[in-house]
């Protein structure tokens, strides 16, 4: 079992930048996916970024401006946002998944929230 926490969230003004982290307590060298997902009020969660077997998907919206790092020494996952707008405002959830056994485990984190605003 695995267990995801997100820290980093707060109040940014339009324009700037934050970066939000996802510590693990588990090794997410062994996960087969990890990302990030959003929420907004009154709307549903939206996938950011998930990387995978190499590969990295942004939504269009984040394209250019948001990238995701990670660092498997430490198990922790990273989300650095750039040029931030009113409209990325959010609950933002460190997600992972993993496949064993045919099954698929997810795991989220109980999110963060980060608020763009002047």
């Amino acid at each position: 079992q695995v267990q995801l926490m997100e820290s980093g969230g707060g109040l940014v003004q339009p324009g700037g930048s934050l970066t939000v982290s996802c510590a693990a307590s588990g090794s997410i060298f062994s996960m087969d996916a990890l990302g990030w997902y959003r929420q907004a009020p009154g709307q549903e969660r939206e996938l950011v970024v998930v990387t995978s077997g190499g590969s990295t998907n942004f939504a269009d919206s984040v394209k250019g401006r948001f990238t995701i790092s990670r660092d498997n020494a430490k198990n922790m996952v990273y989300l650095q946002m750039n040029s931030l707008r009113p409209e990325d405002t959010a609950v933002y959830y460190c997600y992972a998944d993993r496949w064993s056994q045919n099954r698929k485990y997810i795991y989220w984190g109980q999110g963060t929230q980060v608020t763009v605003s002047s």
